[in-house]
């Protein structure tokens, strides 16, 4: 089963001001003809972080494969096995770490020892409900 990122308006208002930020300047550039070799070079590079925002932004997804949780965000992607899921923690954010999410108040995945991942689905209830059924040990804490 396949799940999309729930996107808040935190995420979205980060992305579009950094956007807005970054393409200001080479936007007046252009409409004002003072472009040269120097400003093309950083339109390129311009376009390369909002291409790869935007990617984060709209292909973050996370599907429960039969295998394990797949995850993607971006050009970030990986596969967690079920039977290496410990705990899920349900309605906190994790400020630091391994985060292929695009909204508050998700899930923190703990799996293996130590190791730990957060994910915004779109609904956390039926995530976990779906979860539960691939692998019923997984304990959920609020």
């Amino acid at each position: 089963m396949k799940f999309n990122s729930r996107k808040d308006i935190l995420f979205s208002s980060i992305i579009a001001v950094v956007i807005l930020l970054i393409m200001a300047p080479l936007v007046i550039d252009i409409f004002s003809n003072k472009m040269n070799s120097i400003n093309y070079f950083s339109l390129a590079i311009v376009l390369g972080v909002t291409f790869f925002l935007l990617w984060m932004y709209f292909g973050t997804r996370y599907e429960l494969a039969p295998d394990g949780l797949v995850y993607q965000c971006g050009p970030m992607r990986g596969k967690i096995s079920y039977d290496r899921i410990r705990e899920i923690e349900k309605g906190k954010t994790l400020w630091v770490g391994l985060k292929p999410a695009t909204a508050r108040k998700g899930l923190i995945v703990k799996f293996d020892r130590f190791d730990e991942i957060y994910i915004s689905p779109d609904t956390n209830e039926s995530f976990i409900e779906k979860i539960l059924e691939k692998n019923p040990d997984i304990k959920i804490s609020e």
